[in-house]
């Protein structure tokens, strides 16, 4: 029981660790620098993303209220975001404060019942629900990066059929739907989110890779 519980939570500390990273300036100042990143059509450059992006970010995991996206405007004074806008970043907060939490929740369980296995004389079963864990990790990795993958590769559909399904857990009807040229599209595109999926999908296949072929359990 302990080691299929270990097994299960090391997956979600996994993906909540790649999460943790996608919401870094890391991530989104990579993106916008890659050379098939598509442009605006509506007219932000490279820098304009990199400036509007910095606060959209930053609120998805600080403790400020909506006035924090809703006072920021553009230099000739027109907001950046519309007011449908700014209840969807909202709800976005929510899911990603709520993912966060799970994943920290996750690690805390993960320390304490390392503490009871060192204590209690069964690391070696602690060690291999990691392992376990990490296997586990792999085959979900995979189908998501397959599916991420595909969609950029060889049909947009197939990572918006996946992406539309996501959306519909975690959001009511079309309030994520937007027009090209809303500043939440024209910041993150579909692209930027295929890479993003893309890039959980790797971060934490790596993890769940060095857990499945590093760990040795002494006999």
């Amino acid at each position: 029981m302990k080691t299929h519980l270990i097994s299960f939570l090391t997956p979600i500390a996994l993906i909540g660790a790649a999460l943790r990273i996608l919401l870094t300036p890391l991530f989104y100042t990579v993106e916008y620098n890659m050379p098939y990143f598509p442009a605006d059509e509506y007219g932000f450059t490279k820098e304009d993303r990199l400036r509007w992006a910095k606060p959209s970010v930053e609120y998805l995991i600080s403790g400020a209220d909506i006035s924090y996206l809703g006072d920021l405007k553009f230099d000739d004074g027109t907001p950046l975001y519309t007011e449908r806008e700014l209840s969807h970043m909202e709800d976005v907060k929510g899911v990603v404060l709520n993912a966060l939490g799970v994943w920290t929740i996750s690690l805390i369980l993960l320390a304490i019942l390392y503490i009871l296995a060192k204590r209690g004389g069964w690391t070696p079963d602690y060690l291999n629900g990691l392992r376990r864990g990490g296997w586990w990790m792999i085959g979900l990795a995979a189908a998501l990066g397959l599916t991420a993958g595909l969609g950029v590769l060889v049909n947009p559909n197939i990572f918006w059929e996946f992406f539309s399904a996501f959306h519909h857990v975690f959001f009511e009807g079309d309030s994520w739907l937007f027009s090209y040229s809303d500043t939440l599209i024209r910041l993150f595109p579909i692209r930027f989110w295929q890479d993003a999926f893309l890039w959980a999908a790797v971060l934490a296949l790596g993890g769940g890779a060095a857990l499945a072929f590093g760990l040795r359990v002494k006999k």
